[in-house]
């Protein structure tokens, strides 16, 4: 660098030169004397950008502010004058309670001192949405542009004594990442378009010659990490000295390693390899061992330090499965799309990123997707000692990849950031260019293989999943990994099979990825939308407005239903619970199968506001399942057994075949399984043991077999099949539903009939009578067992019902054994239903509820009590008429029906109008009908 240069200020942005400017890569921090800038700035608003063109940094500022911070979290900005109702936008996500976007200046008076004379300044601001620009004593000095990383300055020296310092932050849309504002790295789906600067602020003085970055790349068969330490040299000649390397490793410091360097222009590289000798140890889920290596510069002019932690672990995709250090795992996962509700910004603080991290591992999980965005440092850190699995994404979620040059500039200018700062990390371990992309292929494949020619640390990805052809059905060829919810031979997740297949527990989706030869993760599973928790709005006490959630509270006072709402939560939690459970064994039945996504193991509060997780937005319990019952059936090792179907007649044998999941990184050996048959009392109808010997890592099916034969079963009942591990903790449990063989209908004084002249005729003679119409020829909702898929708001076109609410205790269903929800039994009597829509008629007494959809928040049932004329009716929307030797449990719900309205304790207090009776059907059959209900039985 010329003499000349040296006498004015310069900036270098970190998206022009990151070499040159970084203070911190991949975990590195650099230790010369530093200045905080945290603490009080002034600020002002700019949305009309005035400031620039009337020298605004001369004028006085509007206001104060404590950075790092957000204007939400300082309650500056336009406040909110939405109330809480069903409508949009209230009910698309969450509400700012202050917004802003647009420009913002932030200054302070800061003091160089006398030490720092003639020292080069790295001004490093860790987080900012979108642009930055940097003055200081009204000198404009320049700009950065990211979303994922620092925003880093070099500043040449400044005198000692007082200057100003102003920044300009705009967080006004620079690039084209997203549909709709929904990358989630920009977006008021889920974090906000806050405006501020989040986590470190520092102004650092350094030598002339100086480390920039390290990048550290593990060789697990050489015992030792091969380093690239980039180098800055400032001094305008050539320079040379010694830097030390030395490890630490649970405290404890290895071989210090002396190494020379010399450099000839202004910025270089040099490499070393550091053995870490014999006893070295790897990293991964169950032995998180993490280095921290520190290096220490000096030459004759300069001195330097700096560190970067490190993980000893090696990433492959051998024989379609993903492996660490040569075996194989399977990622049990959900999805972090930056959801804070406090403060709409992600943390970045420890304490924070611990408690998610410590949830999910509590809840059986080992991965996390973050998708499309990058979190903070602070999270890798945590994941890097917690042994947690990240897949990154760029902040990219679009249909039209490519068409921007500008765009595709500034993601891949973004993916090298992302590379330089967090490369180092081993939880960093998979790499997508973001969310169902869809656009020019090309471009993807270009960026995927740019990064793996610089950096095979990681595994890549083009895109995860896309609805585009030929790219969500089948992989790239630049792909390491396979994210999809389907190939061309069919689903690959329960979303698309549950309601369309009768229940079976024997399946797996090999035939699915036949062909396949990647490892194969399985794309956003689950979405089963649960009812919102209404006790969950007092947690809201930040910068964030549960409007959607106050808005379904009054919905529900003013309908007279918010007595139910624990009810409708626990009721379609409970359903999304064993769909879960299902969707997650099949997963790891699948020997073709490395894992699966959640979407979402807690709640997305955005895009139309998406409740569908065990937890809340706050990583917090709902009360609908504990994380012990969860892990039974998503951890390391979890006990599966196979069987054909849930319902049983006591004339047939329940057979299974058993198996263990093993993702551990052992094989398990001598085993004995142990497994029951028990009804709902504890009482066991029968036992045995099964030997294993050798459980491998992976799935390990038909270990031993099961048989059962029912006849001891008299009466309709569920039970309860178990298994575990001898010795201990692994155990896992399903439910079986068993009917007696033979059953007689019996109708006593009720007329049973399928036609409405029928029913009317009898009611007005003051009798008994269960009216079950066709089913299609009820008005009302089709009947589904799946609950509403992801948001009633976001994708309205969907039947909207939440699975079944009733009462167990009822004496109608004393002969029908059921709990207050939907479980498997209810699959049959679901699909082959209407749900009825109650609010336009007089009250009745429902015996069956359907929870509705929060949106709607409609009076559903599909069997109902009342009082028609002179006599009693019981109404049933579900088919419980045709085909019943072939449906035992439509067959077993009649008579329980029956046998109550021949019973004293059937006594309807409601009254129906005959006319609201009539509503309720679309056609009406002819009283001449040769068709008789009354000789059905």
């Amino acid at each position: 660098m010329s003499n000349g240069i040296k006498k004015f200020s310069f900036v270098i942005c970190i998206s022009l030169f990151n070499a040159l400017i970084n203070p911190s890569f991949g975990s590195l921090s650099i230790h010369p004397k530093t200045i905080d800038l945290s603490g009080e700035w002034r600020y002002a608003l700019d949305s009309s950008d005035v400031g620039i063109q009337q020298k605004w940094y001369d004028s006085p500022f509007a206001g104060r502010i404590s950075l790092p911070g957000t204007l939400d979290g300082a309650g500056i900005g336009t406040a909110n004058a939405l109330s809480a109702k069903l409508e949009k936008p209230q009910i698309l996500h969450l509400t700012r309670k202050f917004s802003y976007v647009g420009a913002v200046w932030y200054s302070k008076e800061i003091e160089i001192p006398k030490e720092w004379a003639n020292k080069e300044l790295l001004l490093n601001l860790e987080r900012i949405l979108w642009s930055s620009n940097l003055w200081i004593d009204g000198k404009l000095l320049g700009a950065c542009n990211s979303l994922v990383a620092p925003h880093a300055y070099s500043i040449s020296a400044l005198k000692p004594g007082k200057h100003t310092i102003a920044i300009r932050i705009d967080n006004r849309k620079q690039f084209d990442i997203s549909v709709k504002d929904m990358a989630h790295a920009y977006t008021n789906e889920t974090q906000v378009m806050w405006n501020g600067i989040l986590g470190s602020m520092t102004l650092e003085a350094v030598d002339p010659i100086r480390i920039a970055k390290v990048t550290t790349f593990p060789d697990i068969e050489k015992k030792g990490v091969r380093l690239v330490v980039d180098l800055i040299n400032q001094t305008g000649k050539a320079a040379k000295g010694s830097i030390d390397l030395c490890a630490i490793f649970k405290g404890k410091a290895l071989k210090t390693q002396p190494e020379k360097f010399k450099l000839d222009g202004v910025k270089g590289s040099v490499e070393y390899f550091y053995y870490l000798g014999d006893d070295m140890k790897l990293w991964n889920e169950f032995q998180p061992n993490i280095y921290r290596l520190n290096l220490n510069l000096k030459s004759k002019s300069s001195t330097s330090e700096a560190s970067t932690s490190f993980g000893m672990r090696k990433l492959s995709n051998e024989n379609t499965q993903l492996q660490i250090n040569g075996k194989g795992i399977f990622l049990r996962g959900t999805l972090e799309c930056s959801i804070f509700p406090l403060t709409g910004n992600p943390p970045m603080d420890r304490n924070a990123w611990h408690k998610v991290f410590a949830t999910a591992q509590q809840w059986g999980l080992n991965h996390l997707r973050f998708h499309s965005w990058c979190p903070p440092q602070v999270a890798f850190d945590v994941a890097d000692e917690m042994g947690f699995y990240l897949q990154i994404e760029l902040p990219l979620w679009s249909l039209s990849v490519g068409i921007d040059t500008a765009t595709t500039h500034f993601l891949k200018n973004e993916a090298k950031r992302i590379s330089d700062e967090y490369g180092n990390h081993p939880s960093f371990c998979l790499w997508s260019m973001g969310n169902e992309l869809e656009g020019d292929v090309n471009v993807l494949s270009s960026l995927v293989n740019e990064l793996k020619s610089k950096d095979n640390r990681h595994l890549y990805m083009s895109t995860t999943f896309s609805f585009q052809k030929g790219m969500g059905s089948v992989p790239q060829a630049c792909d390491d990994y396979f994210v999809t919810q389907w190939t061309d031979k069919g689903w690959i997740r329960g979303q698309g099979v549950f309601n369309s297949e009768p229940p079976s527990f024997n399946k797996n989706y090999s035939q699915a990825l036949q062909g396949i030869k990647l490892p194969v993760i399985s794309h956003e599973i689950g979405q089963y939308s649960i009812y919102p928790n209404i006790k969950e709005i007092e947690k809201y006490k930040g910068s964030l407005l549960p409007l959607n959630f106050m808005a379904v509270k009054e919905d529900l006072k003013k309908k007279n239903l918010l007595d139910k709402a624990d009810n409708f939560l626990n009721s379609s939690g409970k359903l999304a619970m064993i769909l879960y459970k299902e969707e997650i064994e099949r997963a790891m039945k699948t020997p073709e199968f490395s894992g699966f996504q959640l979407l979402d193991l807690h709640d997305f509060p955005g895009q139309g506001t998406a409740p569908v997780g065990l937890l809340d937005a706050f990583w917090e319990s709902k009360g609908i399942t504990s994380a012990n019952e969860f892990r039974s059936f998503c951890s390391p090792v979890v006990p599966l057994i196979s069987f054909p179907k849930a319902v049983y007649l006591n004339s047939e044998i329940f057979e299974a075949s058993a198996g263990v999941a093993n993702f551990t990184d052992q094989p398990l050996l001598d085993k004995r399984l142990k497994w029951s048959v028990s009804r709902k009392t504890g009482e066991e109808i029968a036992s045995g043991t099964i030997e294993a010997n050798q459980l491998q890592i992976g799935y390990n099916p038909d270990l031993g077999k099961i048989e059962v034969p029912l006849q001891k079963v008299d009466k309709a009942q569920e039970l309860f099949v178990k298994l575990s591990i001898e010795g201990t903790l692994f155990q896992n449990s399903w439910s079986i539903w068993v009917y007696p063989s033979g059953l007689t209908i019996n109708a006593g004084d009720v007329l049973v009939t399928q036609e409405l002249p029928v029913a009317k005729k009898a009611l007005a003679e003051g009798r008994k009578v269960l009216f079950n119409p066709q089913w299609k020829e009820v008005k009302g909702i089709e009947g589904k067992f799946v609950p509403v898929f992801w948001s009633p708001v976001h994708f309205p076109k969907q039947a909207g019902t939440m699975g079944v609410l009733c009462n167990p205790a009822h004496p109608a269903l004393s002969n029908f054994p059921t709990d207050s929800f939907s479980n498997w039994q209810w699959w049959d009597l679901n699909i082959n239903s209407t749900s009825l829509v109650l609010d336009s008629i007089s009250i009745v007494t429902p015996l069956v509820e359907m929870v509705d959809n929060f949106v709607n928040n409609r009076h559903l049932a599909s069997i109902f009590e009342a009082k028609v004329g002179k006599g009693t009716l019981i109404f049933s929307s579900i088919d419980i008429s045709s085909d019943l030797e072939k449906r035992p449990v439509a067959k077993q719900l009649l008579n329980s029906l029956l046998i109550y309205m021949n019973s004293a304790d059937f006594k309807p207090t409601h009254l129906l109008k005959e006319n609201e009776l009539n509503s309720l059907i679309t056609t009406q059959t002819d009283v001449n009908s040769k068709k008789k209900t009354e000789d059905i039985y």
